[in-house]
């Protein structure tokens, strides 16, 4: 044993702190986010809480070994191996520290006023999985978990896909999709949250190689520019959620998605070099062709006709022209190798099979959307359903309190139900 000296002590007492550190947010429980039992219908399921804490608890084993490590090789190290040793295990710490705080703060959100929405959202986005799951029953691998909402920061939606590494958590992946909601888009109308389930539905069926290589391929094949190619190419993700989005809930989902990228001309016909989302003045283009292969002719001609009346490139733009000179040509081969051509990771079906849209959906959806701005709750339409036809009531003279209040008690109502099943009892906020 060494002699004690000012030094070591001096250590001791730094590798104690951090010891009473190490294990104190390695376990999420509904207590422990502040969840009360009358939260409970509202709260993650089960399967998230353990989920987190396997997660919480794979850094803990890490932990607790570098730490059993820096203790057994105390009396051989010197000063600055020891601190090195520290710093392994306070990375670890940290690590730790990150993801519980990135899901403490997405869980304890449903202690909130903000619950019921989240909960409504929630039930929308796992609707959008059962979709394809009507159509391809084994498309996904077994059981999985959907993807949980929470409200931040930020101006537009956005998604953290399964299993992506997110640098805020030092390189852990995501242990389940969550899909970010700003604070003051928490209403049902608002079809770019289906895009950002798309992203979700994208990644989980395993497209996003395929589909970026099957788009290069035939536009080389149809011997467009190189330079206009690899723009395709980067795009790819974000053309593919848009498309999904307007399968997911029609016509009215182009409008909404419009809505979001309506801007100054300046910023809508202003090319971004090597951004992943596209250009606003080709989006809506794109938009429009969709509805044109969707059977809505009428809408598409209406879309197109109202972009081209706000955005006019010939006024001044920022774009390259060769990309501008390709658009009516390339757009149309985008949307039908994107949407319609088939998949082999969707057994050889198109995104259009695995998510049927038809004129029937279109007729349910705008009768809906009439009667909740009426005041009257259709029953038996489905939650992904309810985003669109929220803004049908809208454009009817809904009034925007009444239909979301309708809307979202209605979905969460439906998640009370769906997980009862499955939710954690009121004994388990002593756990």
């Amino acid at each position: 044993m060494r002699s004690p000296n000012p030094t070591d002590r001096f250590l001791d007492r730094k590798f104690l702190a951090l010891k009473a550190r190490a294990g104190r947010l390695l376990e999420l429980t509904p207590r422990r986010v502040g969840l009360r039992p009358q939260d409970l219908p509202y709260a993650p399921s089960r399967a998230h809480f353990t989920a987190a804490n396997k997660r919480l608890a794979k850094i803990g084993v890490t932990i607790a070994g570098r730490i059993a490590h820096t203790e057994a090789a105390r009396d051989r190290s010197d000063p600055n191996q020891r601190l090195t040793a520290m710093a392994l295990i306070e990375r670890e710490v940290d690590r730790a520290r990150r993801t519980f705080g990135m899901l403490f703060e997405i869980f304890s959100q449903r202690g909130s006023d903000f619950a019921p929405a989240l909960a409504a959202h929630d039930v929308i986005a796992a609707d959008c999985y059962a979709a394809v799951r009507a159509v391809l029953p084994d498309i996904f691998d077994g059981p999985m978990l959907k993807p949980l909402t929470y409200m931040e920061h930020g101006f537009s939606p956005a998604t953290q896909r399964r299993g992506v590494a997110l640098s805020r958590l030092l390189g852990d992946l995501n242990p389940f999709p969550v899909i970010r909601i700003p604070w003051d888009r928490d209403n049902p109308w608002q079809p770019v949250f289906l895009h950002e389930v798309a992203h979700n539905l994208q990644a989980d069926m395993g497209l996003w190689q395929e589909n970026a290589t099957a788009l290069s391929n035939r536009l080389a094949t149809e011997r467009f520019d190189p330079l206009v190619i690899s723009i395709f190419r980067r795009w790819h993700k974000e053309i593919f959620a848009d498309l999904a989005a307007l399968l997911l809930g029609g016509t009215a989902s182009a409008w909404g998605m419009m809505d979001f990228l309506a801007h100054p001309g300046t910023r809508a016909l202003t090319y971004r070099p090597g951004g992943a989302h596209p250009t606003g003045w080709f989006r809506a283009l794109m938009l429009a062709e969709m509805l044109r292969r969707m059977g809505f002719a009428e809408e598409a001609g209406t879309v197109e006709r109202v972009w081209k009346r706000l955005y006019d490139p010939a006024r001044g733009h920022r774009l390259p022209p060769i990309l501008l000179a390709a658009t009516p040509r390339a757009i149309p081969s985008v949307i039908d190798e994107i949407a319609y051509q088939p998949r082999r990771n969707l057994a050889q079906h198109a995104l259009a099979d695995a998510i049927p849209f038809t004129r029937q959906d279109e007729a349910r959806i705008r009768r809906a959307g009439i009667g909740i701005a009426a005041g009257r709750l259709p029953r038996d339409l489905p939650p992904r359903f309810y985003v669109t036809a929220s803004r049908v009531a809208l454009d009817a003279g809904g009034d925007p309190r009444v239909v979301s209040a309708l809307v979202i008690g209605h979905l969460a109502g439906l998640h009370t139900q769906r997980e009862s099943a499955h939710r954690l009892a009121p004994a388990a906020l002593a756990a």
